[in-house]
């Protein structure tokens, strides 16, 4: 396992980070993975032993369930070797303040996430998304007041546009409050949409990128059909999600089936290991259901793409050119080339 700055702070996080998402059973996100306590113990267990110091999860994962059962997991390891992380914005109860960006909201949720986790401070503390309602002021205000206090080491954020994410970073910067690490974001060699400008931002900010969803929901493991069905049991089948274009993902299947077969690995593996060798990525997320996969995951850190590996994944997962990005690209090379006299 290897270990990356997250941003610009100085901290290091494994290149996988184990994600909570598939830990309990409440209603929804029972179909994620429902995994009860002795699952999640052994997970978190089998992970740490693999070199994975890094665990992610949220408030709203089976309404606590995750941060309970990861709590209770992670008492069994040494506390100043994990770098925890978790979110609020989502909906927690149906009182006009269960959910946003509220100060009050996020005071509440905090102190919730951390007697949840049985930890007395967050390492990294994330915004789950954007809130149309509260000003950027606020958040911030509160998010600082946060680090002041000792309760949290760093804050994050999550599925934010590069405008939204450039605002709050100038009002830390004029407010001197403590400023986002990191951004969580989906990114796969068949959704590559955050490559026209938030990565651009991202890169030019110095954050750190933690990537949801690695796989597109199960279809870059090489288990779907093009129909999109997978195995009896698979999440997909029953929600489908995140949005992806399906052509272009089994496209890139086609295209990593014969790499993953001359290795001796899972297509899985393949899609992993493109992800790990973006630049701009800090730590991949994964999400398994069994030890197995879990395994199977790790190993992805042991595979290199070569060259004209990784140029045949980019040009059949390509982008379409959208504007202003072609007209970018093609004033752009006018500079490229000083001129001769």
């Amino acid at each position: 396992m290897k270990y990356r700055l997250l941003g610009q702070t100085g901290m290091h996080v494994s290149e996988l980070c184990l994600g909570g998402m598939t830990f309990g059973n409440d209603g929804f996100w029972k179909v994620m993975g429902g995994l009860q306590q002795s699952a999640v113990s052994g997970m978190v267990k089998e992970a740490y032993e693999a070199g994975i110091n890094f665990i992610d999860t949220a408030n709203v994962y089976s309404m606590g369930q995750s941060e309970m059962l990861i709590g209770h997991a992670i008492k069994q390891l040494p506390r100043d070797d994990l770098v925890i992380a978790t979110k609020a914005t989502g909906i927690m109860n149906d009182l006009p303040n269960g959910r946003g960006q509220s100060r009050y909201h996020l005071m509440n949720e905090l102190d919730a996430s951390l007697k949840r986790l049985q930890i007395d401070h967050i390492d990294l503390y994330q915004l789950h998304g954007f809130d149309p309602l509260t000003p950027f002021e606020e958040s911030l205000s509160a998010l600082d007041d946060m680090v002041r206090s000792g309760k949290v080491r760093y804050i994050g954020l999550c599925n934010m546009s590069a405008w939204q994410i450039m605002k709050a970073l100038g009002l830390s910067d004029r407010k001197n409050l403590a400023r986002f690490s990191s951004v969580q974001a989906y990114y796969t060699l068949a959704g590559r949409d955050l490559e026209r400008e938030l990565i651009p931002m991202i890169k030019d900010q110095n954050l750190g990128l933690m990537v949801w969803s690695p796989l597109a929901g199960g279809l870059l493991s090489g288990k779907y059909g093009r129909d999109g069905k997978g195995p009896e049991g698979s999440r997909r089948n029953e929600f489908d999600f995140p949005v992806v274009n399906k052509a272009r993902a089994f496209d890139c299947v086609d295209a990593m089936r014969p790499m993953a077969e001359k290795r001796g690995v899972s297509v899985a593996q393949i899609a992993l290991a493109w992800l790990l060798a973006q630049p701009a990525v800090s730590s991949v997320i994964i999400g398994a259901k069994t030890v197995e996969q879990l395994h199977d995951n790790v190993a992805a850190t042991k595979v290199e793409l070569s060259a004209d590996e990784l140029a045949e994944l980019n040009e059949v997962s390509r982008l379409p050119s959208e504007y202003p990005g072609w007209m970018m690209d093609l004033q752009g090379k006018y500079r490229e080339t000083p001129p001769v006299r």
